[in-house]
């Protein structure tokens, strides 16, 4: 019987030279404590060495498959004619039974015996010491494991992450450059920032210039245009700016070379950091663009550990000091992070890319999961979620879809925004609501209140109107117009005490009135004390209302002696004056006479009930 024991040197065919030591196993492992007594056991009769780490590696990976190589094949063609071989695997044993028809043996016995051949391997192997046992084992296993991880050198994503930090880096001294050229060269000839607004334009035309006095006699066709050319010309010849030395100039001309230095290689490193990241991550790329990626993926430390992240991690990544605080002080969360630079975010409305970030961060999640864990490295992935995702923008914002979202499968069926339509499957179009003006109230007063002043307002602007046509000088009469200003200003307080007198007169009736109507009521349940609070209080508002009237005429009378006293040398307000007394004398007769016949109708009243 044979035995096949697999090593990193290659494979080695072991004779057994005592078969009945197999039928104890609980004893087998005496027979291998040293080197001498496992040589009466089994005894070396093949070794198939590997001529590389490569052909160790897929023999390896073979094995773990449980199929045999081509080289173990030949190996066993060889040497195992009749022989009956013993093996670790049953599964392989299996496949060597099928394809080269040769008995093969799994057990207990076996595996104790393959234990015992590993402990005394170095002294059955001549040529095989422990010290290159060792390396070669260390060396396979370390392949083996980059093989089942699908690990590649070209999926390093560590490149992306310096390549991206330094980009950001180089952007922020290029801009502190530029600016400190624009500055210093500013002192010589400020008129050119504002004629060249481009940094590294800015830049080449003052290196090719120098001083300004050159300008008119140079050609900056391959630097600047036409029309900024001839514009710069001209502020060379009027240019406000101080003169420089020599010395100044050649050292603003080396950090323009500095500037120019730098923008190159800028260039070159966004074009090394396009290719890794088309590479690496390139359905993510199709998504997000290059930045916005590589930005994700500097930001998550890896792309591996990006793809464990949720689309709700990936839509706020970037933004965890806004998070934070809106958690703190029970504010809205943020809705994007760094996401928020990708270009379809961008071409969104502002009302949309909450939505639109959210289903980016969803499909991004998943190109980042499949370009981590899958074997292709294609974009067809990315590109189809970015047609889906193109839209879905085009459907919320209600527009036709363009010509590279028109290439999807099923186009969604756009229907135009009705702001008058209801929510439902039943719902009908409504006009939209219009504004009732009539429905309007002004707080704190009554209907009649307001009605009242609105007529009182009504009677005012007329009465205006007649006292300025009254006012206004003939051809035939001579007036002496002298302080009309203050004339007018007196008008206006009289008319204002005026209405405020007749809106107390008008709550004082009906306050006289309600008064007569509750006195009825009462009578019905206490006849005698009824007739005796009657007097009593008829008495009662008659006195009120004699003071009332006497208090208003005493302010009335004070209030145009004021007046007269204040405009009384002018003729004109002496007629506005008198007029205006007749008018009141005219209300106050009507009030008398409103009174009088209350008082006869209380007196009436009174009789009826003296009589009942």
């Amino acid at each position: 019987m044979l035995v096949l024991f697999e090593t990193p040197a290659g494979f080695a065919l072991f004779k057994v030279l005592d078969e009945g030591k197999l039928s104890k196993v609980e004893d087998l492992w005496k027979d291998f404590s040293n080197s001498d007594l496992a040589r009466q056991v089994v005894q070396l009769k093949a070794f198939n060495k590997f001529d590389n780490t490569a052909d160790a590696l897929s023999a390896a990976t073979l094995l773990i498959d449980s199929k045999p190589s081509k080289g173990l094949r030949k190996f066993l063609r060889a040497h195992c004619e009749g022989e009956t071989l013993a093996v670790g695997d049953s599964r392989l044993g299996n496949a060597i039974k099928e394809k080269l028809n040769i008995e093969c043996i799994h057990n207990n016995a076996v595996m104790e015996l393959m234990r015992g051949l590993r402990t005394q391997l170095t002294e059955l192997i001549s040529g095989l010491g422990v010290q290159d046992l060792g390396p070669m084992s260390l060396g396979l296993s370390h392949s083996l494991s980059r093989y089942k991880l699908k690990f590649s050198p070209d999926k390093v994503d560590t490149m992306i992450i310096q390549a991206i930090g330094l980009l950001d880096d180089l952007d922020k001294e290029l801009n502190t450059y530029a600016m400190r050229v624009r500055e210093w060269y500013g002192w010589h000839f400020p008129e050119l920032a504002k004629i060249v607004q481009d940094n590294i334009q800015y830049a080449k035309a003052v290196k090719l210039m120098g001083n300004r006095t050159n300008a008119v006699n140079l050609d900056f066709s391959e630097v600047l245009q036409e029309e900024v050319e001839a514009e710069l010309k001209e502020a060379a010849v009027i240019s406000m700016g101080t003169e420089v030395s020599d010395l100044d100039l050649t050292n603003i001309k080396e950090l323009c070379d500095q500037v120019l230095s730098l923008s190159e290689y800028r260039a070159q490193l966004y074009d090394y950091l396009r290719s890794r990241m088309n590479t690496i991550a390139p359905n993510l790329t199709a998504l997000v663009g290059e930045l916005v990626g590589a930005r994700l993926i500097a930001h998550g430390g890896s792309l591996l550990n990006l793809a464990k992240q949720p689309g709700s991690t990936v839509q706020i990544l970037g933004a965890e000091k806004a998070l934070f605080r809106a958690l703190k002080t029970k504010h809205a969360t943020p809705k994007y992070g760094l996401i928020f630079h990708a270009s379809l975010v961008g071409q969104a409305a502002p009302k949309l890319k909450g939505k639109i970030s959210r289903s980016l961060a969803a499909k991004a999640a998943l190109a980042i999961r499949y370009d981590a864990l899958s074997e292709g490295q294609d974009n067809s992935m990315g590109l189809d979620n970015r047609l889906k995702l193109e839209t879905r923008l085009r459907v919320l914002e209600g527009r036709e879809l363009s010509h590279s979202a028109g290439l999807t499968k099923g186009k969604p069926k756009i229907e135009v925004y009705d702001k008058d339509r209801k929510k439902g499957a039943g719902a009908l179009i409504t006009p939209a609501k219009t504004y009732n003006p009539s429905s309007d109230l002004v707080l704190g007063l009554t209907r009649d209140s307001n009605t009242e002043k609105l007529v009182d307002r009504q009677e005012k602007t007329d009465s205006k109107k007649r006292k300025h046509a009254d006012l206004e000088p003939t051809p035939g009469v001579d007036v002496e117009v002298v302080g009309l200003k203050g004339n007018e200003g007196g008008e206006r307080r009289k008319k204002k005490k005026a209405t405020k007198e007749e809106s107390k007169m008008v709550q004082n009736v009906d306050e006289g009135a309600m008064l007569a109507e509750e006195v009825p009521k009462k009578k019905k349940k206490k006849k005698v004390d009824s007739e005796k609070n009657d007097d009593d209080e008829g008495a009662k508002v008659e006195e009120e209302q004699e003071k009332k009237k006497k208090k208003k005429e005493k302010k009335a009378e004070a209030s145009l002696e004021n007046d007269d006293q204040k405009f009384g040398q002018d003729a004109t307000v002496e007629s506005v004056v008198k007029e205006k007394r007749k008018k009141k004398g005219r209300k106050h007769s009507e009030e008398e006479e409103a009174a009088q016949v209350e008082s006869e109708k209380s007196d009436k009243k009174k009789s009826k009930k003296k009589k009942l």
